[in-house]
């Protein structure tokens, strides 16, 4: 099993990176209760030096692979594809996402056409000094969402200024290992063949959108119709146990909202 946790903090050893580890121990335990091997990858965007996404569309209309950023940006893609679980980790900057979190989300902008990371598991966690972190959280959610993940859940640390030593230990321990918890569990029984209803309705949004919107030949539609995601019968992005009644009202629901935005 491998987790990539992904953290949006320009600060090393900051409030942000003291919750990975906290939570990185927390998946180690888990790993070792349920003798699962575990490789927990972390990532720091501050050391990454990712441009700015230019809006060039050349990801959209003609690849990712095509990007004119040659700074590995779409390398991190890939570890996210070869990973189980992920975890997205931001400290909240004026009520939303850091900027280096925002960028990373702005450069994975083809996955909101074509959701690549379909069937994994992922988790959100926001850290903050004193304002809120659900905006935060959203943003993170969401993104992951449209990208195809399946949600294991969010969690937001009310850290105060920089903590020091074993305080994040000392005040986050019990959140921490809830969180880590959920992930591992997630991951371990296979959690997205198990979608939530939002998900469900979700993907009916998406299916009458590309089916009533999508321009056959072009990158988004053909993809979509390889994956066979554009069949009426199909209901979600991967084989799935979810019960019919719930499968069933959860398209009902989406092609009622799908008539207003798809």
């Amino acid at each position: 099993m491998k987790i990539l946790m992904i953290i949006g903090s320009g600060r090393r050893s900051g409030n942000t990176e003291q919750i990975g580890e906290l939570l990185t121990a927390h998946l180690q335990q888990e790993a070792r209760q349920h003798r699962v091997e575990l490789e927990v990858e972390t990532v720091y965007l501050g050391q990454q030096s990712f441009q700015f996404c230019r809006g060039c569309r050349v990801c959209f209309d003609r690849g990712e692979a095509l990007c004119p950023l040659k700074d590995g940006a779409l390398d991190l893609k890939n570890r996210m594809l070869a990973a189980d679980g992920i975890v997205l980790a931001s400290p909240v900057y004026v009520d939303d996402v850091s900027g280096l979190m925002k960028n990373f989300i702005d450069r994975m902008c083809h996955m909101c056409h074509r959701p690549q990371l379909a069937g994994k598991t992922a988790y959100a966690i926001a850290t903050t000094g004193s304002s809120r972190t659900g905006k935060t959280l959203e943003t993170m959610s969401m993104a992951l969402r449209t990208w195809g993940c399946h949600l294991a859940g969010q969690t937001g640390f009310a850290t105060g200024a920089l903590m020091k030593g074993s305080e994040a230990k000392d005040r986050f321990d019990l959140q921490a290992a809830r969180a880590a918890r959920a992930i591992f569990s997630a991951v371990y029984r296979q959690a997205p063949h198990r979608p939530a209803f939002f998900s469900l309705m979700m993907f009916k949004i998406q299916q009458m959108s590309w089916r009533a919107k999508g321009k056959p030949g072009t990158l988004d539609f053909n993809y979509w119709q390889e994956q066979g995601w554009l069949d009426p019968k199909r209901t979600f992005y991967i084989d799935h146990e979810a019960g019919r009644l719930k499968t069933s009202l959860a398209r009902l629901t989406g092609s009622i909202l799908g008539k207003f935005v798809a």
